[in-house]
């Protein structure tokens, strides 16, 4: 009887250092992300009119707003910048990144630069820039 009690209690001690790391690991952070501007920096006769949106974890986010991330070590903050010139035949491109939550320490700033070409009529291959700038705290 000593010897099956001993087993049992071996048992749940190994079992319990097995589990113990996938507790663990399961841990989150919270990450708040703000779109703090969106800028034109320049534009070379692409468009008047423009249409710009941006992504949190594939949340739409307008400017100044903030989205709250509940993140594991392994999951990632996913940035999009979109740009696209309104007109009858638009213009557009988008800028994507993602930054692993575990290399976060401290709060850092985010520039995503979305650069739309001209693809038609005398400015053909012109371009305009655009600075999405995203701040992220721990």
């Amino acid at each position: 009887m000593y010897k099956y009690l001993k087993l049992v209690m071996v048992v749940i001690f190994v079992s319990t250092l097995l589990i113990q790391p996938v507790s663990a690991a399961s841990k989150t952070t919270k990450f708040k992300v703000t779109l703090v501007s969106i800028e034109l920096v320049e534009n070379n006769h692409v468009g008047n009119e423009w249409l710009t949106t941006a992504y949190i974890n594939d949340k739409e986010v307008k400017e100044g707003g903030s989205v709250t991330l509940n993140l594991k070590s392994t999951d990632s903050v996913k940035l999009k910048a979109y740009a696209e010139e309104q007109d009858k035949i638009p213009d557009s491109n988008s800028s994507n990144t993602a930054i692993k939550a575990s290399n976060i320490t401290k709060t850092i700033n985010k520039n995503l630069k979305v650069v739309v070409t001209e693809n038609r009529g005398r400015y053909s291959g012109n371009t305009a820039e655009w600075k999405f700038t995203f701040k992220i705290q721990k």
